[in-house]
């Protein structure tokens, strides 16, 4: 069997809802949803869905770090966004992120997110090329 490896990145949802931001086993890693809470708690680019997008996967690329892998192994991302017109500013911050990369891809608009002033979130899936 596998050892899980649970990487944490210290937002208080963690503990809330007892959750990992990412979670690898073998050489699958999922990136659970991220948003661009800063580590003082803070929402960062409030009325920027791209500097939101930006933010987020930077988010995504240390957690993937953190589990011994890299933005290079993301097969899979899903991205929620309060409004579907932030469609063109999100889907430019992850080209400029994923395009050579080009991982499957849903995006979604939903009614709300967690807290006030957070327009996007991203889930992603990892797979690298080799198990720890």
């Amino acid at each position: 069997m596998s050892q899980r490896i649970n990487i944490a990145d210290g937002v208080k949802w963690e503990n809330v809802f007892g959750y990992s931001r990412a979670v690898r086993v073998g050489n699958t890693i999922e990136v659970s949803g991220t948003t661009a809470i800063a580590e003082n708690g803070e929402v960062v680019g409030e009325s920027d869905p791209y500097r939101q997008t930006q933010f987020i996967l930077e988010k995504i690329s240390t957690a993937l770090n953190k589990a011994g892998g890299s933005m290079g192994d993301v097969v899979r991302t899903r991205l929620y966004l309060t409004d579907a017109s932030f469609a063109d500013q999100v889907g430019r911050a992850h080209l400029e992120c994923f395009a050579d990369i080009r991982p499957a891809s849903t995006l979604v608009e939903i009614s709300a997110l967690i807290a006030p002033g957070l327009l996007v979130e991203i889930e992603a899936t990892a797979i690298v090329s080799k198990a720890d």
